[in-house]
């Protein structure tokens, strides 16, 4: 069990990115941020503590937030994957490990209420 979970935030949108990073990080999380999947997937090689994925979908260049889940739930199956779109909705079976979806814009309280749930439903599996 994590006591303070790290969360990396992968969102091309620079306003976006900082926007639920901060948000995440005044609720009592730690965060790192990623521009794009590549950067994403260098700090998962880097990083052990990654609990949580928050992805938005359409994430240029390079692979897709939804192939971006995939390999991380590949390479590191414990860590849980939250998607958000603002244009993209994925089926069940698009979004790897059974992952959340919740769609942008998201309202602040909603947003940490999933990712709360998310976890503590993982803690309490574990």
């Amino acid at each position: 069990m994590f006591s303070q979970p790290t969360i990396l935030v992968a969102e091309d949108d620079a306003i976006m990115r900082l926007n639920a990073s901060e948000l995440l990080g005044d609720h009592g999380y730690t965060v790192v941020e990623a521009a794009n999947a590549d950067e994403a997937i260098k700090l998962m090689e880097s990083r052990k503590d990654i609990r949580l994925l928050f992805t938005d979908i359409e994430m240029p260049p390079g692979c897709d937030g939804l192939e971006l889940a995939r390999e991380v739930h590949e390479r590191w199956p414990k860590v849980l994957l939250v998607i958000t779109s603002g244009r993209v909705e994925p089926t069940r079976n698009e979004i790897a490990d059974h992952g959340t979806f919740i769609r942008k814009p998201y309202q602040e309280d909603d947003l940490l209420a999933q990712i709360d749930e998310v976890i503590e439903k993982a803690d309490k599996a574990e």
